[in-house]
């Protein structure tokens, strides 16, 4: 059993290693949003994007939550699938990557009677520490200017269609602009917002569709924003995103409140 466990930290480093070398200088999607997280709801079956910030706490958008979640890391890196495969065989668990969250340790912004569509969660263990994870804006930051370029991604949808919607084999994303946001793009009728929470994206051609939400939006390759788009029966462009320099001092407290 000691040489098999000496094994599994072998191939574990050599899959970090792996990963670690594909980050650098890397163009592709897949390789690029390796803290991209799964969300999937075990009672409606609905599915969320969501972002790794550390070992404990993962972002994503509030109409995600539900009495039990399921979060699943590290699914956009190849490293971890035999990882997590060399892990199970000798411990009998996934290494943490997969995790059923309950309502307590779902965070929703709330500002008085306010409820806003942004959420952190807390998960049940810490995860890797070599786990990719996205790099947060400072405190007292500022939103991406208009038409500055912003990079969207998730695993949701190929289609409007919801008859035929489909999910891609491997996470997608987009270059989008941010630009001015209309009367009726907002987050969720349950959900309080305004000119100063929301920002807005458009390309065309490049939209949220089901599954997206809740997942990064990265600008200069730090986190700025999380989608907040609910698409029923049609993908949305513009893609609507709540702005996370407004919640950036919330998740702060949150995290340290809440060891």
């Amino acid at each position: 059993m000691k040489l098999h466990f000496v094994l599994v930290l072998m191939l574990a480093d050599a899959a970090w290693g792996a990963i670690e070398k594909r980050i650098v200088g890397s163009k592709s999607c897949e390789k690029e949003r390796q803290y991209h997280v799964q969300i999937e709801s075990l009672q409606k079956g609905k599915s969320c994007g969501g972002a790794l910030l550390n070992t404990h706490w993962v972002v994503t958008a509030s109409h995600c939550a539900e009495q039990v979640v399921k979060v699943t890391l590290g699914l956009n890196t190849d490293a971890f699938s035999t990882l997590k495969k060399m892990w199970s065989l000798v411990t009998g668990s996934s290494n943490n990557l997969e995790q059923n969250i309950k309502t307590e340790q779902q965070f929703t912004f709330k500002d008085g009677d306010n409820t806003h569509d942004f959420m952190l969660i807390k998960l049940n263990e810490a995860v890797p520490a070599k786990l990719p994870t996205i790099t947060l804006p400072p405190v007292g930051c500022q939103r991406p200017e208009l038409n500055q370029q912003v990079e969207v991604g998730g695993w949701g949808a190929k289609t409007a269609d919801v008859t035929k919607a489909k999910k891609p084999d491997r996470l997608k994303c987009a270059n989008t602009a941010i630009t001015g946001c209309g009367d009726n793009d907002k987050p969720g009728d349950k959900y309080y917002s305004d000119e100063s929470t929301t920002m807005c994206a458009f390309k065309p051609g490049v939209e949220a569709c089901h599954g997206d939400a809740g997942s990064a939006v990265e600008y200069n390759d730090v986190l700025h924003g999380i989608i907040v788009s609910e698409p029923v029966d049609k993908c949305a462009n513009p893609i609507v995103m709540l702005d996370v320099c407004y919640y950036r001092e919330w998740i702060d407290k949150t995290m340290r409140e809440n060891v």
